[in-house]
């Protein structure tokens, strides 16, 4: 039996992980302070599993853990746009809350059960952009905004702690997530959200900006394959295998909204430029398929599914 942390529990990618580690049948003790990006919906469902429990807190307000296998780190907060008007609540969970936790896990006494593996969820934005070819696992970290240099830091303090404290851990690095249910500020929901509301789809820097796509059904299967089968004190990269412009992902948004390709670049505003921009994400990822991972969802066999869900879903 496997006992496990999963903070941020309420939001998009870890909701995915939560799901499948409840089905396991490992117990889950789920961990969130409710965001507004956080879904409160879901614990109707979590609650319906023995094997969960919940506390609504903030990480770096915690003060102490149960008897765990894992700590599974996805709380972050993580919408570049809000980072770039205001990087304090990135500073504050990202880098903060990494602390309290790696502190939690130091001092909790070993007299009785060895300590929990800390599993890290990072980003492919900590390796900042790369125009051709891809990154690997110990390639320099050079990030462009202030969420991904925040997050670039909570992997410098797992590192550190590792090194001196001897926590063990795994720092997982996966590409652009999307799927049913995601906030509606990231570019697939909130270009629907927009439609539906007859709003211009802002698409900044001439919607050029490539983007590597990863389900978040498959990102969490990549979670479940770590804790099953990785090895402690590494870094693995999670690819999505399909990269494509921002402009041709809000293309076939458009399309499959309207059942018509036809001047889908009407409904487009290319006005907007972001501050920090990363060009073109890419990350070499065989080490964890060397595991037996590989992603398995299709982004045009998805979109269309996740088009008509956000479309009778609507999010505040």
């Amino acid at each position: 039996m496997k006992i496990i942390y999963v903070t941020g529990c309420l939001g998009f990618i870890p909701s995915y992980f939560t799901k499948k580690a409840l089905e396991k049948g490992w117990k889950v003790f789920g961990v969130d302070k409710a965001t507004y990006a956080a879904n409160e919906g879901l614990l109707d469902e979590f609650n319906k599993y023995d094997n969960f429990k919940f506390e609504k807190i903030d990480i770096k307000d915690m003060t102490m853990l149960y008897d765990c296998d894992y700590v599974v780190n996805f709380a972050a907060e993580s919408h570049v746009g809000n980072s770039i008007i205001n990087s304090d609540e990135f500073i504050s969970t990202n880098i903060l809350g990494t602390q309290n936790l790696l502190e939690l896990i130091r001092n909790k006494p070993v007299n009785c059960v060895e300590s929990p593996i800390f599993l890290h969820i990072s980003t492919d934005e900590v390796y900042g952009d790369i125009k051709s070819g891809e990154h690997f696992e110990t390639d320099l970290l050079h990030p462009s905004n202030p969420y991904s240099a925040a997050k670039a830091a909570a992997d410098m303090l797992v590192l550190a702690w590792s090194r001196t404290y001897g926590i063990k851990h795994m720092i997982a690095r996966p590409t652009n997530n999307y799927g049913a249910g995601q906030y509606p500020e990231k570019l697939i929901p909130i270009t629907i959200k927009n439609l539906q509301r007859n709003k211009k789809i802002r698409l900044h820097d001439g919607g050029e900006p490539t983007r590597n796509w990863l389900h978040a059904d498959d990102t969490a299967e990549a979670i479940m394959t770590l804790i099953e089968k990785g090895e402690p004190n590494e870094i693995y990269n999670i690819s999505g295998d399909f990269e494509q412009k921002n402009k041709d992902t809000v293309r076939k948004i458009i399309t499959h909204f309207y059942d018509n390709e036809t001047e889908w670049e009407n409904f487009v505003d290319y006005s907007f430029m972001r501050q920090g921009q990363d060009v073109r994400y890419s990350l070499n990822d065989d080490k964890i398929r060397n595991l037996g991972w590989k992603p398995k969802k299709i982004f045009d066999e998805e979109i269309k599914n996740i088009v008509d869900w956000h479309k009778e879903n609507f999010r505040w």
